[in-house]
């Protein structure tokens, strides 16, 4: 029997356990329903599994990367992905709910540290020259976990049960565990930075600029996906089986668009990351019509997905990039910032639909895509300056 090359591959166990840890993060959204049934809570209750998970990474991540990034990379990651493992398998058999969001804790502690060093550890397996499409691949387990997590776990807890779900998510993580201990090869840990010259990169005013577009892209992302099933359902006035379905079609333009967008990105960085928000907002003007073609309605979630998930590569190369000198810390800052992007546009989303109708988190959405545009025009004038400062020679007078 042959084994498929991609068993051999350590990328693809990396990408494995980026979906099986954003699996963890979101999956649960699918089965909130079953958890309110079971644990006989309310759905705001239910909610704070996925916020207190945010929360975590929001203030801890950073803290967590600096601390864990000076050891070796490969233990690290097999400890996280079995953190995981063994966090879900509790889970579906918590007695209770406030036990079940206790075992939330822990693996949200360790999601920014194996999100970061994954990274690492996936370009240091190939060339320089392919280290952007290196993370679009890697990229697809990020997005995967966000945009299928949610109706795979679903399905399960509704056709099995809710261990079920539990146990799907602990074997995945429990496979790209064994994975990465047998495939990741053992590399030489590069020189530690100690803690000041790790924090030394918020000196860097560029590194905040790109920071605030990355937030803002992500609140625009969320203000918008976060009602996805509601807008659908009001301004299409489709049922829960046809938007579950458009979901799993939202999540496959979301994996294409990730791959197109980390080819677009490795080409030029800055015209791919200004034209990201302008290609979301060309979907939130698509979403605002009133469509009764189910196969242009299909069109568009396609189009929306790709717009969407490449949200992630475009932004994560945008931020660490700027930070090359301690790329595990930076990418902790920037999960830290995406989540709280993730939470500021939930909750703004919210508002602006209850004050202006189910079109007014496509409203909430544009906003943010426009503060995300200003960054990035401020950080391209920057960089323009730059290169005319290095590239202009001064001017001395002729000696006589």
């Amino acid at each position: 029997m042959t084994v498929p090359r991609s068993f051999n591959n350590p990328l693809f166990f990396i990408a494995l356990g980026l979906f099986g840890v954003y699996t963890i993060e979101f999956g649960v959204v699918g089965i909130l329903p079953v958890i309110m049934e079971h644990y006989q809570v309310t759905a705001s209750m239910a909610g704070t599994l996925v916020g207190i998970f945010a929360l975590v990474i929001a203030v801890l991540g950073p803290f967590m990367v600096l601390l864990l990034s000076q050891y070796n990379r490969k233990k690290i990651l097999m400890i996280s992905l079995f953190i995981f493992t063994a966090s879900s398998l509790l889970s579906a058999y918590a007695p209770s709910f406030s036990i079940l969001l206790a075992l939330r804790i822990i693996p949200a502690m360790f999601h920014p540290v194996y999100f970061s060093l994954a990274f690492v550890a996936a370009k240091s397996l190939y060339p320089e020259n392919k280290a952007t499409q290196v993370a679009a691949k890697a990229f697809v387990g990020t997005s995967m976990g966000m945009v299928l997590g949610v109706p795979i776990t679903a399905y399960i807890a509704v056709q099995f049960s809710m261990e079920a779900a539990f146990l799907f998510c602990a074997i995945v993580n429990g496979i790209a565990g064994l994975g990465i201990a047998l495939m990741l090869p053992e590399k030489e840990q590069a020189e530690s930075m100690s803690f000041r010259k790790q924090l030394g990169i918020f000196r860097k005013v560029p590194l905040w600029i790109n920071i605030g577009a990355s937030t803002f892209i992500f609140a625009a992302m969320f203000s918008v996906y976060s009602y996805s099933a509601e807008y659908l359902s009001q301004a299409f006035g489709l049922g829960g089986e046809v938007i579950s379905i458009l979901l799993v079609v939202f999540g496959i333009g979301g994996v294409a668009g990730n791959l197109l967008a980390g080819n677009l990105i490795s080409r030029n960085k800055l015209k791919t990351t200004f034209l990201h928000p302008l290609a979301l907002g060309i979907a939130y003007f698509l979403l605002m019509w009133d469509i009764s073609s189910m196969l242009l309605i299909v069109v568009i979630m396609i189009y929306w997905g790709a717009a969407h998930t490449s949200g992630l590569i475009v932004t994560q190369i945008w931020l660490t990039d700027e930070a090359p000198e301690a790329p595990e810390f930076a990418t902790a800052l920037y999960i830290s910032f995406i989540n709280l992007g993730v939470t500021i546009g939930s909750v703004t989303g919210g508002w602006f639909l209850s004050m202006f109708g189910i079109h007014g988190t496509l409203w909430s959405g544009f906003c943010y895509l426009v503060a995300a545009l200003v960054c990035i025009g401020l950080r391209i004038h920057l960089v323009r300056r730059e290169y005319r400062e290095k590239t202009v020679k001064p001017v001395h007078p002729t000696v006589r």
